[in-house]
């Protein structure tokens, strides 16, 4: 009974102060373990915390793929927009 009170103080508390971008994976992470850990053998607590974890590894993850995504299309376009003068005849 007193882990489901403290969690229940303790997550809207940790929800506010963190910060928007850093809590990207985090909240769906900690749904998602807080639900499986408690179906396990009632550790809902620590299912939620390893799932934001988790949830903000792959979260980071994804982004960073975005961003090398955009920066090779970017590079492509910029090799479009200027082709090599360097042609030998």
């Amino acid at each position: 009974m007193k882990a489901i009170f403290l969690s229940v103080l303790l997550v809207p508390a940790l929800a506010l102060t963190s910060v928007s971008a850093n809590a990207k994976g985090c909240i769906k992470g900690a749904i998602v373990g807080g639900i499986a850990g408690h179906y396990a053998h009632h550790h809902g607590l620590i299912g939620a915390a390893t799932g934001c974890l988790v949830g903000r590894h792959l979260a980071k993850k994804h982004q960073q793929e975005l961003q090398q995504q955009e920066q090779e299309q970017h590079d492509h376009e910029q090799q479009d927009q200027n082709p090599s003068t360097d042609q030998s005849h």
